[in-house]
């Protein structure tokens, strides 16, 4: 595993055995949402059927609605792994998508984003995605950042997705 994306992610290295049991976990928790990341030119390129999705598999992007006191705040995340896939588009879009998704059927009103301060592009992302910086801990080294679901942040996110048909 790259040692910087870890840095990045704020993650550890998991065994094969612990990748399927946080992926099950994730599969049975209502409060925690993923979407993976596929890059389309890598299906349409080359592979057979089964090992396509595979290798298109670039990231994914997360929800989790773990507050109790806010039970319609989420935290976002986004991690493109595939290095020659970052600064396309694709953490872009994949943020846009999964926040359409969450204010749509989870009723989200308030995003927030943990970024590590020293990830520039992730921080570059949701800056311009208009989520503000509302504080830094010194500690973990760790800016936080929200943004509040309104008309305008729902029209922008409809408009920034175009024509895909979602959710139905």
């Amino acid at each position: 595993m790259d040692p910087l994306l870890l840095q990045a992610t704020g993650s550890e290295p998991l065994s094969l055995s612990e990748e399927y049991a946080m992926q099950h976990s994730w599969m049975i928790d209502p409060r925690k949402c993923t979407f993976i990341v596929l890059d389309k030119q890598r299906i349409d390129e080359d592979l057979s059927c089964d090992d396509a999705q595979e290798a298109a598999m670039v990231g994914d992007v997360n929800l989790y609605m773990n507050d109790v006191e806010e039970p319609f705040t989420a935290e976002i995340e986004i991690m493109i792994a595939e290095s020659d896939c970052r600064g396309k588009g694709f953490g872009r879009e994949a943020v846009q998508l999964m926040m359409a998704y969450a204010i749509e059927r989870l009723s989200i009103s308030k995003f927030q984003a943990k970024i590590g301060d020293t990830n520039f592009a992730s921080l570059h992302l949701f800056r311009s995605l208009a989520f503000k910086d509302v504080s830094h801990s010194a500690v973990f080294n760790q800016v936080t950042l929200e943004i509040l679901v309104d008309e305008e942040l729902s029209q922008a996110l409809k408009s920034s997705i175009g024509a895909l048909q979602l959710f139905d």
